[in-house]
């Protein structure tokens, strides 16, 4: 497809407003970022929650509120859940998609190192163990497939793309699969344009994919997946800096540089509907469990 998706990764959960101020922590934080993003050419938000206070949340409560906020300023966006975390349970991973059926689920497809490495301090930073092994990966599948969910196969390397045929096969996945090509952690691919040249073409069938560029090498990414056919993820989760080196001001300063580098390689930026016809999406979604959702009675 001619159109290129354009998802903004809104936030994560690592990074703080010393690190960068425009980074949201309440829900009219994030509906005032998502907008922006909106404008700017996003047709998906990548959502990780956070309490108000900017601490990383797994509750259904903080998930919904930041959802409800975002639809109201930009209802047409196509809504993304995380479930990539490190020390909390599957069933912390996966109850905010059971509960309020986001149109897609990120699944992280395999286990790896995952660091950081400064060459200014020379030393690791930051060194953990990313544990999704197979069980792992078949019970968030499950989980999804039951509530409706297209998975979003993250894949941070080639044996990761290797484990989606086995998955297909086993009826788990139904193509056209939702593919995202991540580059730049330490413990999985590097941030190249030929590492991502590669990987696009161990992309299964006529799968859509998409790159997901870690740090400011992001913005040769971003060409190359447009130029190469791919779609794009850039957000103040991956990366703070326009590709001039200036920090953005908004998620919405990223995705109108990511815009232009669409544009530039000659195609077009995706609307809502166009992504989810290419992604394979209802179109009009389904947001009836969002809006039927409430907390247990204590």
């Amino acid at each position: 497809m001619d159109a290129c998706v354009i998802t903004c990764a809104i936030s994560g959960v690592a990074a703080n407003r010393d690190q960068c101020p425009a980074i949201p922590y309440t829900p009219e934080d994030y509906a005032a970022e998502a907008k922006r993003a909106a404008e700017a050419g996003a047709s998906v938000v990548h959502i990780h929650a956070r309490y108000p206070d900017g601490r990383p949340s797994f509750r259904i409560e903080e998930y919904k509120a930041i959802t409800d906020a975002i639809l109201a300023e930009a209802p047409d966006l196509i809504i993304n859940y995380s479930t990539g975390a490190i020390g909390v349970s599957n069933e912390e991973r996966i109850h905010q998609i059971e509960a309020l059926r986001p149109e897609l689920g990120a699944l992280n497809m395999g286990s790896m190192n995952y660091a950081k490495y400064s060459k200014r301090r020379k030393q690791i930073v930051f060194d953990l163990v990313f544990a999704n092994p197979f069980g792992d990966i078949i019970y968030f599948l499950e989980k999804m497939n039951a509530s409706g969910v297209k998975p979003e196969c993250e894949c941070f390397d080639t044996g990761h793309v290797a484990s989606l045929e086995p998955l297909i096969d086993m009826g788990l996945l139904e193509p056209p699969v939702q593919i995202s090509l991540i580059l730049g952690v330490l413990g999985g691919a590097p941030a190249d344009p030929r590492t991502l040249a590669h990987l696009a073409t161990l992309v299964p069938g006529s799968s859509p994919w998409e790159v997901i560029a870690i740090s400011r090498k992001q913005w040769e990414l971003v060409a190359a997946a447009a130029s190469l056919g791919g779609n794009v993820r850039v957000g103040l989760e991956d990366n703070f800096y326009l590709p001039n080196g200036e920090m953005a001001k908004s998620n919405g300063d990223l995705i109108e540089a990511a815009a232009r580098a669409v544009e530039l390689s000659g195609r077009s930026v995706a609307t809502p509907s166009q992504a989810r016809a290419a992604i394979g999406l209802q179109d009009p979604p389904d947001r009836s469990a969002l809006g039927s959702w409430a907390p247990p009675e204590a």
